[in-house]
């Protein structure tokens, strides 16, 4: 009996759970890379949120010492 070829559906059978297994393999890479992506991502958000207050606060110290000086335009930073 070991000398009967297997069984063409066993084969295809085989062939596609070890193509799985990979896949599965891969899968669970892509994930833990995808976390660590938007784990990285909020640090930028965040680091961006902390520098636009700081530019929104010097704009603002700015226009005070304008205002002090007597130099005042109604044009800020963005204009």
């Amino acid at each position: 009996m070991a000398d009967e070829p297997d069984n063409l559906v066993l084969v295809l059978l085989r062939r596609i759970d070890e193509r799985l297994g990979r896949m599965d393999e891969r899968l669970e890479r892509i994930e833990f890379d995808v976390h660590e992506i938007k784990i990285r991502m909020t640090s930028v958000e965040e680091g961006l949120n902390s520098l636009n207050r700081r530019v929104d606060r010097l704009e603002d110290r700015v226009l005070r010492i304008e205002k002090r000086l007597d130099i005042f335009s109604p044009v800020g930073f963005a204009e």
